[in-house]
Protein backbone atom coordinates (compact mmCIF):
# COMPACT_ATOMS: atom_id res chain seq x y z
CA UNK A 1 0.00 0.00 0.00
CA UNK A 2 1.65 3.74 -1.45
CA UNK A 3 0.99 5.74 1.79
CA UNK A 4 1.24 9.85 1.97
CA UNK A 5 4.68 9.64 3.38
CA UNK A 6 5.69 7.51 0.16
CA UNK A 7 4.17 10.17 -2.16
CA UNK A 8 6.24 12.65 -0.69
CA UNK A 9 9.48 11.13 -0.21
CA UNK A 10 9.00 10.69 -4.20
CA UNK A 11 8.36 13.77 -5.17
CA UNK A 12 11.54 14.90 -2.99
CA UNK A 13 13.23 14.09 -6.35
CA UNK A 14 11.24 16.34 -8.30
CA UNK A 15 13.42 19.67 -8.70
CA UNK A 16 12.23 23.34 -9.67
CA UNK A 17 14.79 24.08 -12.56
CA UNK A 18 14.56 27.29 -12.10
CA UNK A 19 16.48 27.41 -8.80
CA UNK A 20 17.57 23.69 -8.35
CA UNK A 21 15.27 22.46 -4.56
CA UNK A 22 12.78 19.82 -4.57
CA UNK A 23 9.25 20.80 -4.69
CA UNK A 24 8.98 19.52 -1.43
CA UNK A 25 11.01 21.36 0.29
CA UNK A 26 9.85 24.70 -1.44
CA UNK A 27 6.64 24.45 -0.16
CA UNK A 28 5.09 23.65 -3.48
CA UNK A 29 3.23 20.64 -2.61
CA UNK A 30 0.13 21.45 -0.69
CA UNK A 31 -1.32 17.99 -0.52
CA UNK A 32 -1.78 14.39 -1.68
CA UNK A 33 -4.45 12.02 -1.72
CA UNK A 34 -4.39 8.02 -2.59
CA UNK A 35 -7.66 6.71 -3.32
CA UNK A 36 -6.71 3.03 -4.22
CA UNK A 37 -4.82 2.94 -7.05
CA UNK A 38 -5.10 7.08 -7.78
CA UNK A 39 -2.98 9.86 -6.58
CA UNK A 40 -4.17 13.49 -6.65
CA UNK A 41 -1.56 16.18 -5.45
CA UNK A 42 -2.27 19.32 -5.43
CA UNK A 43 0.43 21.77 -5.48
CA UNK A 44 1.40 25.60 -6.52
CA UNK A 45 3.77 26.89 -8.55
CA UNK A 46 6.04 30.03 -7.17
CA UNK A 47 4.26 33.02 -9.30
CA UNK A 48 0.58 32.07 -11.24
CA UNK A 49 2.98 32.92 -14.28
CA UNK A 50 5.76 30.76 -13.60
CA UNK A 51 6.54 29.24 -17.28
CA UNK A 52 7.99 25.86 -15.34
CA UNK A 53 4.07 24.94 -14.62
CA UNK A 54 3.78 22.00 -17.35
CA UNK A 55 7.14 20.76 -16.97
CA UNK A 56 6.68 20.37 -13.13
CA UNK A 57 3.47 18.94 -12.99
CA UNK A 58 4.88 16.14 -15.48
CA UNK A 59 7.62 15.49 -13.34
CA UNK A 60 5.41 14.74 -10.38
CA UNK A 61 3.36 12.25 -12.87
CA UNK A 62 6.23 10.57 -13.85
CA UNK A 63 8.31 10.52 -9.80
CA UNK A 64 5.14 8.92 -9.16
CA UNK A 65 4.20 6.45 -11.84
CA UNK A 66 7.86 5.54 -12.31
CA UNK A 67 8.19 4.52 -8.62
CA UNK A 68 4.62 3.09 -7.90
CA UNK A 69 3.61 -0.08 -9.88
CA UNK A 70 0.35 0.04 -8.27
CA UNK A 71 -0.69 3.57 -8.97
CA UNK A 72 -2.54 4.02 -12.21
CA UNK A 73 -3.25 7.10 -12.15
CA UNK A 74 -1.97 10.65 -11.16
CA UNK A 75 -3.72 14.09 -10.83
CA UNK A 76 -1.81 16.93 -10.38
CA UNK A 77 -3.96 20.34 -9.34
CA UNK A 78 -2.65 23.63 -9.35
CA UNK A 79 -3.82 25.81 -6.83
CA UNK A 80 -3.25 29.62 -6.01
CA UNK A 81 -4.81 29.65 -2.47
CA UNK A 82 -2.84 30.08 -0.16
CA UNK A 83 -0.62 31.77 -2.42
CA UNK A 84 3.24 30.26 -2.24
CA UNK A 85 5.61 32.32 -0.28
CA UNK A 86 9.44 32.02 0.79
CA UNK A 87 7.80 30.90 4.55
CA UNK A 88 6.92 27.92 3.10
CA UNK A 89 10.49 26.84 2.17
CA UNK A 90 11.68 24.36 4.82
CA UNK A 91 15.10 24.62 6.64
CA UNK A 92 16.98 22.34 4.50
CA UNK A 93 15.22 24.27 1.59
CA UNK A 94 16.56 27.62 2.52
CA UNK A 95 19.83 26.13 3.29
CA UNK A 96 20.26 24.69 -0.06
CA UNK A 97 19.55 28.60 -1.41
CA UNK A 98 22.17 29.83 1.02
CA UNK A 99 19.53 31.16 3.52
CA UNK A 100 20.75 29.50 6.42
Amino acid sequence: MVTEDDIMAALQGVNDPEVGVNIVDLGLVYSTEINGDQVRVAMTMTTPACPMHSYLTQEVRAAILDRFERVSRVDVDLVWDPPWSPRMISAKGKRQLGWE
